[in-house]
């Protein structure tokens, strides 16, 4: 009965922000999950997105030049595996200094999931490379949904959430954080079509993906830091 009770007095401290932020973040996930459905579906179905990115990747290719294959490559490491892996053990020793467990939690679970979701998701679908991935890569593996994509986006998206809610106390530089990640992103995206590794349609499912599992992390590290904050004023 005192179980039940707390519950229900813990749900009615929720104040509307703390509801609004969960609306929004499980209506982004839903949104993201129908998008990256719609695009699977066309992709086995061979549908006209397949034709789109045939368009687009022989386009870029036949356009594409030296320095700009080496400026892009530059930008396509910073999404890379190894890269993003020391960008997670760089932060999460950043907030255990700091004693922020629930965040560093939340990034943990961000950065982790991401890779391995990203690893199922390209075994269930087993989309081949383009030809024109053969001379980037040094290892065989497929193409569908851009693990660049997908990892950069959960990676450097939840690294611009930790830097204004944990750092970022202005305006000014709350939006210059958002920005320039999701230039970077962008770049990072835009980059696989440059180089020929992927096709559009890789990326954009890319992007679906990690946004749909972005705005997971996010809400829940949201819900309990809101929840803590209520425990922390019903205990004072």
């Amino acid at each position: 009965m005192d179980g039940g009770q707390s519950r229900e007095d813990s749900l009615k401290a929720w104040n509307v922000r703390d509801w609004l932020r969960l609306t929004i973040g499980l209506l982004v996930s839903v949104i993201a999950l129908w998008l990256f459905a719609g695009i699977t579906e066309d992709v086995i179905n061979h549908g006209s997105i397949t034709e789109l990115d045939l368009t687009v990747l022989q386009w870029l290719q036949a356009r594409n030049t030296l320095p700009g294959v080496r400026i892009f490559w530059a930008v396509t490491l910073l999404g890379s595996p190894v890269f993003i892996a020391v960008l997670a053990v760089v932060v999460a020793v950043v907030l255990a200094r700091r004693q922020q467990s629930l965040v560093m939690a939340g990034w943990s679970v961000a950065l982790v999931g991401s890779a391995l979701l990203e690893r199922v998701l390209k075994l269930s679908i087993r989309r081949p490379r383009p030809d024109f991935a053969a001379q980037f890569l040094y290892d065989s593996s497929y193409s569908f949904p851009s693990g660049h994509a997908m990892n950069s986006l959960v990676a450097y998206g939840m690294l611009a959430y930790i830097l204004v809610t944990c750092w970022a106390r202005h305006r000014a530089a709350q939006i210059a954080i958002i920005v320039c990640a999701a230039l970077l992103i962008l770049a990072i995206g835009f980059s696989r079509l440059y180089l020929g590794v992927h096709y559009l349609s890789d990326v954009a499912a890319g992007f679906a993906a990690g946004i749909f599992w972005l705005s997971i992390c996010i809400t829940g590290v949201e819900v309990g830091r809101a929840s803590a904050r209520r425990s922390a004023a019903q205990g004072s």
